[in-house]
């Protein structure tokens, strides 16, 4: 069947993008042993990440912090949503988790980065994408530490940003509790 599954990276971080992924095997060949990119070592999704690249199409849409900020969170999402699918032409969309955000046409399956092949393929596309991404900015921003936590809300990152306030790519709308 022609389904494209949809996944992204980034939602929650402080900094940085969201990184959302549509994809779909090319032919009938599929990596029977993908998974969530969570799941998985990041050696283990660099390896997949060049196989998915060969044997499925797929669409990366891009969503930074200040349109975040701007647009809000929601709106994002079912923007990067609607973008896969004019982009990437299917039959059948599916989206990993409980929520379309408004978008039309979209089957929403909880864990589904974990069923379903094509998910699992766009989870570790915009896994690796994103944090290459943010590793791109470690030199840049290097009091920040983007290359040891991506931008995601770790003690160390709430730490930094406590200690040196936000930079250019903080999500200044998202709020910074210490713990």
């Amino acid at each position: 069947m022609d389904i494209c599954g949809i996944d992204e990276a980034g939602r929650g971080c402080l900094a940085g993008p969201l990184v959302m992924v549509g994809a779909k095997a090319k032919g009938e060949y599929k990596i029977e042993e993908l998974t969530d990119s969570k799941k998985i070592s990041a050696k283990k999704r660099e390896y997949f990440f060049d196989l998915i690249k060969e044997f499925y199409d797929y669409i990366i849409v891009f969503k930074d912090n200040n349109l975040i900020d701007e647009k809000g969170l929601s709106c994002c999402l079912r923007e990067s949503l609607e973008e896969i699918k004019n982009g990437l032409k299917s039959k059948k969309y599916i989206f990993d988790g409980p929520h379309n955000y408004g978008a039309s046409n979209l089957e929403c399956i909880i864990k589904g980065d974990e069923k379903i092949n094509e998910i699992s393929a766009s989870s570790i596309i915009a896994k690796v994408t994103r944090d290459r991404y943010m590793m791109g900015l470690e030199e840049k921003y290097d009091i920040y530490e983007f290359g040891k936590h991506k931008g995601y809300g770790t003690k160390k990152h709430k730490q930094l940003i406590n200690k040196y306030g936000v930079s250019d790519l903080h999500r200044v709308s998202f709020k910074v509790k210490e713990k």
